[in-house]
């Protein structure tokens, strides 16, 4: 079954934006890509980077508060595997060639107050340059349990699932980068070589 949703655009400040994009705009630097280098480039560049010297590993924890500070947020990233086989494959979904899907498992915590979170802060940077976004397509056989397109979570409440990317297969990301709005310089987790 595909599906396309309206998700939060933050983790935390709840605006909205439309998740429903094609396929050349969730998956940046792909090589089967119908817009011009100009255009891919200075969506690339949109995508803010982490400034952090080195980027934190699996399971370990960032801990921050929101613009107005009366939510504090605790995110990980728990572990990330490539050659996700579906009922469709990622090349299918999006006319392309050698690509696959991968799946990004995260977890977000509300430590004080109350919060919003969604799957769309989460990007995969690869040692080239290129930036992949979540799929915005499910299948019913996809990794589960799937984080939410869009949650909110209150003090003393987790939410943990994953998130499917539809990546080069013949690649493998670098980083894992988090940039929501209420996190100005983002996050980076370093992924682990296969």
């Amino acid at each position: 079954m595909r599906t396309c949703t309206t998700a939060a655009a933050t983790a935390l400040l709840f605006a909205t934006l439309t998740a429903c994009q094609s396929p050349n705009e969730r998956v940046v630097g792909a090589d089967k890509v119908s817009e011009s280098d100009t255009s891919r480039t200075a969506k690339a560049n949109a995508t803010p980077s982490p400034t952090e010297d080195e980027p934190r590993g699996f399971g370990e924890v960032l801990t921050f508060n929101d613009a107005v500070g009366d939510v504090t947020v605790k995110v990980t990233v728990l572990s990330y595997e490539q050659g996700i086989k579906a009922q469709t494959t990622a090349d299918q979904e999006f006319s392309t060639d050698g690509y696959e899907w991968a799946a990004l498992e995260i977890k977000t915590c509300i430590a004080k107050g109350t919060g919003g979170t969604t799957r769309y802060p989460w990007i995969l940077a690869y040692e080239d340059g290129a930036r992949v976004e979540p799929s915005s397509v499910t299948y019913g056989d996809f990794p589960k349990p799937e984080y939410p397109y869009e949650a909110t979570v209150k003090a003393g409440d987790c939410v943990r699932g994953k998130t499917v990317f539809a990546v080069p297969g013949n690649q493998r990301p670098e980083r894992v980068l988090y940039t929501p709005e209420a996190l100005p310089e983002g996050a980076e987790w370093a992924v682990p070589k296969a």
